[in-house]
This record gives C-alpha cells, structure tokens and sequence, in this order.
C-alpha cells in the first residue's frame, strides 16, 4: 500500500475558481437504458394490474359457477419460478352469454398440473376469472408490486443521479472555493482516444460514499497521486458546496488558472514524480479488461433493448402472419400497444380471421364481436 501524496501540495489561489465543461459526464448508458426500465416497469404495470384489480373485485362477493366452462387452460412456469396461466371463460350468467380471456402470473414452486374452477363476481357477471386467480391473489398482488416498485426505482433513481449531474455540471462553471480531496478510482475504460473513469468518494476525511463518472480525451490523464488496497488514488476538488467532486488531471487544465498559477501547483507533483518512481498510473490489465461498471451497464441493457426489440418483432409476426388470431402471448402484447399500433394490429388480424370472433385485444364489449 502506497499513501497518497500530502493534499497540502495542491497549492491553488485563495480565490474562487471555476472548471471547465463537462468535467463531469453522464454515462451514455443512461440515455437510453433509463426509457427501457421505466417501459419495462410500465410494460409489467399495464399487462397485470388489470387482471389484479378484476380479481381483487371478484374476490369481494365472489359466485363460483358449476356450469362455466375453461377452455384451453394452459399454465407454463418461466425459470422453475414464475408461473403464467391462461384460459377462455364461457358461460352464461342471468339471462346472458358470457366469452372472455383471462390470464394470471404469480410465483410459484409447484409442479405438475394446477385444478382451477370458473367464479364471477356476484355484483358484476362480466367480470370473471379462474378460481386460481382467486387463490394466489396475494401472490400476485406482492410479485406486481415488487417488480414494479424494482423497475420503476431503478428507472426514476437513475433519472435523479442524471438531474444531479446536470445541476453540479451547470455550478462548475461558476467560481467557488475549490478543496483538494482524494478519491478512489473504482473502474477505467480507454476507448478510442477516450479515458472513461469512475471514481468514488469514500476515503476523504468528509467522504459523501458518492461516485461520478467522467471522461478525459486528447492524450489527458488523471492527477494520480497515489495507491490503496489494490487501487489508484486520483487528486480532486470540492467546488464549493455542490454534491459531486471533480478528478483533475495532471495537466490541471479542467481547473481555470493562469499559466503562472498552474505551474506553480503543479510544481510539487513534478518533483515527487522525479523522486518517487511508484506512483501507479492506470494501465488496463488485459486480464481485467470488462470490469468497468459501465460495459457492464452497457451489456445489460443491451439484452434488456434486444428484448424490447424481439416483443415488437413477435407482434408484427403475429399480427401479419400467425395461423390463429388465438396465439399467446400475441394477444395479450397487440392489447397492451398504444391505440394506434393495436388498431392497425386488430386491422391486419380482421383480414384474415374476420369470419371468427375477435381475439383478446381486438374484441368489442359484446365479447366476442371485432371491435
């Protein structure tokens, strides 16, 4: 373990000072991964919530009927845990005929075949579903909001770290007393010409835990002044009272000084790196290469858009060419679209399968007519 070199050897002006733009960066990943969590968490929201809020209504006068039929009852269980179920209600109910789709996801560790009856609610006859619906109403309840609750913070946490960096990026440019501190540098990344570094703020005597991401070009390198336990210790500043602290580099050309005053600040350091030869620099270990949180951030939500892209690819598959307007999860993704997509959707399936009743998702109040 090597200490870093004494902060007292940043010796700036006694006067406020300003940095240049863009010290701070926002990760790329944050453009268009933040959309894809917060589609995601609407996405689970809109397919399960309205089967939650029926049941959850059933479930206040619940009427089992013996005569209703399930047709076409089929459960799969995803990653020996999650369990979706899916049937087609007919029955009729005080004097009227009754058709309609329902389909419910829950957690569970069950195998083999699930029994299931058809219940309506007494007060409504239109709304019904599966007795199992019924039984794992809770379960169902806590896993929507759960997931919900994870997509949904993740996405609006993200926007907030985003909302943080564009308002220090906008005090920088300000002047203000700047404090030498040291962070540590967690992860690099060089890159066509682009040093990408995270570094945290957690070994300074008023540490804030915080991390920030920033990017050096043109030949730029951090003011490395030090190491500890296995990482570099880079130089950087406070300015004045704004949340995130700014890495300088070894040229100190992000902090706005004369050339006079950026000579003599940095006139300790050259003479340290004269007499001490292991102050560390980042070199990539090829060994460790990926280990940036960024290429990580970038290789899940890359999964995560070719997911999104493989939905829509299915939808068009079956709105333009499936065998049957009957085929899930087809129905339930062309009921979830916006209006317009599921009116064209609805279109291209009444072409081919209008002399059939309408499936879930193109279907009019009657049940069973194309809307």
């Amino acid at each position: 373990m090597r200490g870093p070199t004494p902060l007292s050897s940043l010796v700036l002006p006694s006067r406020p000072l300003s940095l240049a733009r863009n010290v701070i960066s926002t990760p790329n990943a944050y453009f268009w991964s933040t959309p894809i969590i917060l589609a995601l968490a609407v996405f689970l929201f809109v397919s399960e919530a309205p089967g939650v809020i029926r049941d959850f209504q059933i479930s206040q006068n619940p009427l089992t009927l013996e005569n209703g039929d399930v047709q076409n009852g089929r459960c799969t269980t995803r990653k020996a845990v999650f369990t979706d179920c899916e049937a087609r209600l007919v029955y009729s109910y005080g004097g009227r005929d009754y058709d309609t789709e329902v389909e419910v996801m829950f957690v569970d560790f069950h195998t083999g075949d699930y029994e299931t009856g058809l219940v309506i609610s007494a007060d409504h006859p239109e709304l019904a579903t599966m007795s199992l619906g019924l039984d794992m109403l809770w379960n169902r309840i806590i896993t929507l909001t759960v997931f919900a609750l994870l997509f949904g913070g993740m996405g609006l946490g993200m926007i907030f770290l985003a909302i943080r960096i564009w308002w220090v990026k906008g005090q920088l440019l300000r002047p203000a007393m700047l404090t030498p501190v040291p962070v540590e540098v967690t992860a690099f990344d060089r890159r066509r010409g682009v040093l990408s570094i995270t570094y945290n703020d957690k070994i300074a005597n008023d540490k804030t835990g915080r991390s920030a991401y920033t990017r050096m070009k043109n030949g730029e390198e951090p003011l490395i002044v030090g190491e500890a336990n296995g990482k570099a210790i880079g130089l950087a500043v406070r300015h004045g009272n704004t949340a995130l602290p700014v890495l300088l580099d070894d040229r100190l050309q992000r902090v706005k000084l004369t050339d006079d005053e950026r000579n003599a600040a940095l006139a300790p350091f050259a003479h340290q790196q004269e007499s001490d030869r292991s102050v560390p620099v980042l070199i990539e270990d090829p060994k460790q290469s990926g280990v940036s949180i960024w290429r990580r951030l970038q290789v899940f939500f890359g999964m995560l858009l070719l997911i999104v892209v493989g939905v829509v690819g299915f939808w068009l598959w079956y709105v333009t060419t499936s065998t049957t307007p009957f085929q899930s999860p087809g129905m339930d993704i062309n009921n979830l679209m916006p209006a317009p997509l599921n009116e064209w959707g609805c279109e291209q399936l009444k072409k081919r399968f209008g002399q059939d009743r309408a499936p879930l998702g193109c279907v009019a109040d009657d049940y069973t007519s194309w809307k």
